[in-house]
C-alpha cells in the first residue's frame, strides 16, 4: 500500500475512533443521586445557633447571635428516598440580637412563609435550605435606611452540609443567596446577591436521647 493511502486509511481510523468516542461520551447516563433515609422518622427536631450568623450584602454585614428554626422528620415511608434527598418543612427561622457593620445602624430581621431544608446522603452529606419568596427582610434604622429582601422574586436553595453526631450540624459557609437591596445613602442598593454563614446544631425535640441522623 502506497504512503498516501495508508496515510489516509490511518486518517480514517482515528477520525472514526474519535466519532465513536463522541458517541460514546455523549450518551454517558448522568449520575443518579443515592438513597437517603432520615431517622428517627416522625420526629421534631430543634436547630439552634452556635455562634454568630452573618448575611453580607455588598459591604454591609448583619450578625446576629440568637436563631433558632424547627421542624419535623417526614413520617414513614416519607423519610426515605431511594433516588434523592428528604426534604422537610421548617418554620422561619428567628433571627435576634443583631448588629451591623455600619456604625450608627441597628438592624432588624424578620421571616416569614413556608421554609423548607432538605437532606442529600453522600460524602459529605448536603444539605439545601430553601427560602421563600421575600422569606427574608433586614431593615435598618439610624444613619442609614435600608431595606434587603432575600429571594426577592423567586424561592432560592442555599446550599449548606450536615455532619452526623451528637448533637448532628447544620453548616451553611458563604451560600449564596439573591437579595434586593432598597434605600437611600450608605445602602448597598447595587448588591445583587449576599453571601450567608451559620452553624446549627440539631436536637431531637420527640426524644432527646435520640440523635438526628442522615443516612443511606
Amino acid at each position: 500500500m502506497s504512503r498516501t493511502r495508508t496515510a489516509l486509511a490511518l486518517g480514517m481510523a482515528a477520525a472514526g475512533a474519535l466519532s465513536l468516542a463522541s458517541v460514546t461520551a455523549s450518551a454517558a447516563p448522568l449520575p443518579v443521586a443515592g438513597s437517603t433515609t432520615v431517622t428517627p422518622a416522625g420526629h421534631a427536631f430543634k436547630a439552634t445557633l452556635s455562634g454568630k450568623a452573618t448575611l453580607k450584602a455588598g459591604s454591609v454585614t448583619v450578625t446576629c447571635t440568637v436563631s433558632v428554626a424547627t421542624g419535623t422528620v417526614p413520617a414513614a415511608p416519607g423519610n426515605q428516598n431511594a433516588a434523592g434527598p428528604v426534604s422537610s418543612p421548617i418554620s422561619a427561622p428567628t433571627y435576634s440580637s443583631c448588629t451591623s457593620s455600619m456604625p450608627g445602624v441597628t438592624p432588624t430581621v424578620t421571616t416569614s412563609g413556608a421554609w423548607t431544608v432538605s437532606m442529600q446522603n453522600g460524602s459529605p452529606i448536603t444539605a439545601t435550605m430553601t427560602v421563600p419568596v421575600g422569606g427574608l427582610v433586614v431593615k435598618t434604622t439610624g444613619l442609614a435606611s435600608c431595606t434587603v429582601t432575600a429571594a426577592p422574586t423567586a424561592a432560592a436553595n442555599v446550599g449548606g452540609s450536615w455532619a452526623n453526631g451528637t448533637p448532628p450540624s447544620l453548616t451553611f459557609t458563604n451560600a449564596s443567596v439573591p437579595v434586593k437591596v432598597t434605600g437611600g445613602f450608605g445602602c448597598p442598593t447595587s448588591a445583587t446577591s449576599s453571601t450567608f454563614n451559620a452553624l446549627y446544631l440539631v436536637t431531637d425535640s420527640t426524644d432527646p436521647a435520640q440523635q438526628i441522623t442522615v443516612g443511606p
